[in-house]
């Protein structure tokens, strides 16, 4: 499945305030997922494989790396949790990172809220405006966007502009 999405992540002292706040507007709460996403080595973008409770799939993606609200191009394939195409992926592509997170997830209409607690990263807020078929403007996308940052009261020094793969490899570089 292509789709486009909108999208801004933040660094937070502690996501169960932000989520508070959301809830305020009686989202859909789809669960909690413990995830496990292991990023391959590829010559552009990004790819993934997540492996959690509630999502599965691999994930090929690209997006600038700015701070704030931002495109992403997504090609997702979902798959059930199955040990044997990590293994593939795995004889063929040298493993980048391996990103843990446990994951609290909302939606509002087409747009998707992560409360995110990452191993050795911290606390963070992830919003996603999802066009999966086509027919929203990425203007609309970037709109939404907007609005639930002013709407969750974050600051623009909050914002991060990398994956948490980046910050991960960072921080295991600076070691």
């Amino acid at each position: 499945m292509s789709m486009k999405n909108f999208e801004f992540k933040a660094k937070v002292p502690s996501r169960v305030i932000f989520e508070k706040k959301l809830k305020q507007l009686n989202p859909e709460f789809t669960g909690e997922d413990h995830q496990t996403d292991t990023y391959f080595k590829v010559e552009t973008g990004r790819l993934k494989l997540r492996e959690g409770n509630i999502e599965n799939a691999l994930i090929d993606y690209e997006r600038a790396d700015v701070a704030g609200a931002k495109q992403s191009n997504v090609h997702l394939f979902k798959c059930l949790p199955d040990a044997g195409l990590k293994e593939i992926l795995q004889r063929h592509l040298p493993v980048s990172v391996v990103v843990k997170k446990h994951r609290r997830i909302y939606f509002i209409g087409n747009v998707k809220f992560h409360f995110d607690q990452v191993e050795g990263l911290g606390d963070f807020v992830e919003v996603e405006a999802i066009d999966r078929e086509g027919n929203i403007p990425i203007e609309e996308l970037r709109k939404q966007c907007d609005y639930y940052f002013n709407f969750l009261g974050l600051k623009k020094e909050m914002m991060i502009d990398k994956s948490y793969s980046d910050l991960l490899k960072k921080i295991q570089e600076n070691k």
